[in-house]
């Protein structure tokens, strides 16, 4: 487990190199997780040798939040005047988020149905 937790830190280092390396708009972490992805995708990494460290990192995601929060309390004064905006921001955000999954999820779903209608009608012609 300590390997699987190293191999996704360096990761994350690595994504973080790459970040610094090419002046890309993105954070390291996030490449990282891309980086991640590629490989389970293509099958360089098999999901056995990530899934528990990765497990444990979920189980306690909260306590990476904790120093987040903490420097927060720094900028207490600008929630006070200016936390409308970033209440606004939030709601907005969360909106586009709920709206793309929704519409992505019923894509799937209409393109699932259409392709079991194409193979259902194959099996008629078949055998009707």
């Amino acid at each position: 487990m300590s390997i699987q937790i190293l191999f996704l830190c360096g990761l994350n280092e690595l994504g973080n190199l790459i970040v610094e390396v090419s002046c890309l708009p993105l954070p390291g972490n996030l490449i990282g997780m891309l980086l991640l992805f590629l490989l389970l995708m293509m099958g360089a990494v098999p999901l056995h040798w990530v899934k528990e460290g990765s497990s444990i990192l979920l189980k306690h995601l909260s306590l990476f939040f904790i120093p987040i929060a903490v420097g927060l309390m720094n900028y207490g004064h600008l929630f006070l005047h200016q936390g409308w905006i970033f209440l606004l921001l939030i709601l907005i955000s969360l909106w586009i988020g709920i709206y793309t999954t929704g519409g992505i999820s019923q894509f799937l779903i209409h393109k699932k149905e259409h392709k079991q209608e194409e193979y259902l009608q194959r099996g008629e012609r078949r055998y009707g």
